[in-house]
């Protein structure tokens, strides 16, 4: 892959760039069809919720490639803390913006805006911009998501749990340890994939 350098960064990746606003486009059109009711059976791009996987996957080489070799002069909590300047501005903001939405949507859409008061809307949207999932029990928009005002952000959600996860114990793995943590994760995979006919989820408990 060609490689480019910007400022003192490490060379970056040009084609991961591309590999990015493809798979963000994926995303999109999925959306846009999921959204105006078509069935699974005529979507254009059915399975357009994988791109958000590969997001997952590219962000994991992004991260292992650009800290892996810098613990000897970085603690976890430093890079927790850039992890957070990088993530929680867009969690903020779409929160702040679901939250808009919401409150000026329409019932049909979300059918419990009626029955949501102004404060609870307001606590909702301070758990959401503090990243806190709540549970169906919960939910105000009746979708049954872990984030009511904001959906998409069980993406950064499971992407913190991984950066935690990363700076306390994944980076200090052997090569056989990452073979073994790939190897079951694949197994989990297939086991969603057959038991519940798809791996679209993520976003509800």
């Amino acid at each position: 892959m060609e490689k480019i350098r910007l400022a003192d960064t490490k060379p970056h990746f040009v084609i991961l760039y591309g590999l990015r606003g493809i798979a963000a486009i994926m995303v999109l059109i999925f959306h846009i069809f999921e959204i105006h009711g078509f069935q699974d059976s005529i979507y254009i791009i059915g399975h357009g919720y994988l791109a958000v996987d590969f997001f997952f996957v590219l962000s994991g080489f992004v991260i292992g490639y650009a800290y892996d070799d810098r613990w000897t002069k970085m603690s976890f909590f430093s890079f927790i803390k850039r992890r957070i300047i990088r993530l929680q501005p867009m969690v903020i903001l779409g929160t702040i913006l679901g939250g808009i939405l919401f409150y000026f949507g329409f019932s049909s859409v979300f059918p419990l805006i009626g029955e949501t008061p102004v404060w609870k809307m307001l606590l909702y949207l301070l758990l959401g911009m503090l990243l806190i999932p709540v549970p169906p029990s919960m939910d105000i928009r009746g979708w049954k998501e872990m984030y009511t005002l904001d959906a998409p952000c069980w993406s950064p959600f499971f992407e913190y749990i991984a950066n935690i996860l990363y700076g306390l114990f994944i980076r200090k793995f052997t090569k056989t340890a990452l073979f073994i943590l790939v190897f079951l994760s694949g197994l989990a995979t297939l086991y969603l994939s057959l038991t519940q006919g798809n791996v679209n989820g993520g976003w509800e408990f």
